[in-house]
């Protein structure tokens, strides 16, 4: 047997003719895109637009967030700042502080000084008085007993005594005076 060729197929087979299947398949394609455009990109849109609004309020909150964070970063910079300059004003204040005081107490053991040295002369030259007053009674009355044994006569009257001793003594003050000058030249 052999074979003719048909023509009626070919023509069937036309493309640009639709049939049937192309129809059917159309059709089918529509409902199931009508169908995932009403049941399942809604969802997915919404859980979308969720997503995308969770994420812009993440920025927002970053934003924010560091927003809040420089400003508390410039408050504790001039907290910091705030706190060394009244550090420094306290050392500062303290140090002056210290001054004045360390200038009070030289004052006072100053005054203190010259009243210590002061007394230290009254009480030297109270000293020197009483020693020089019991020097002379004492002096006075060795000299009375020695000049009545070198004269041979006895010095009972008082105004001779007293001319005697004050002979003795202004000798004896000039002597050491004068001996006082030798060792300062000396």
């Amino acid at each position: 047997m052999p074979s003719t060729p048909v023509p009626n197929v070919v023509a069937a087979s036309n493309f640009l003719i639709p049939n049937g299947t192309f129809i059917a398949e159309l059709i089918g394609f529509l409902i199931i895109v009508w169908v995932l455009g009403k049941k399942v990109v809604p969802p997915i849109n919404k859980a979308m637009s969720e997503r995308q609004e969770k994420i812009r309020r993440g920025f927002a909150d970053a934003d924010e967030a560091k927003a809040r964070l420089e400003a508390a970063e410039a408050e504790y910079r001039e907290q910091l700042a705030a706190a060394r300059a009244d550090a420094a004003r306290q050392k500062e204040e303290a140090r002056e502080e210290g001054a004045q005081i360390l200038a009070d107490l030289r004052v006072q053991a100053q005054a203190e000084s010259e009243r210590i040295i002061a007394a230290a002369h009254q009480q030297i030259e109270a000293e020197r008085s009483r020693t020089v007053a019991a020097l002379r009674a004492e002096v006075g009355t060795l000299a009375v007993e020695l000049a009545g044994r070198v004269i041979g006569e006895s010095l009972t009257d008082d105004a001779r005594q007293r001319r005697v001793v004050e002979r003795f003594l202004a000798e004896v003050e000039s002597r050491s005076d004068s001996a006082a000058v030798e060792q300062v030249h000396g």
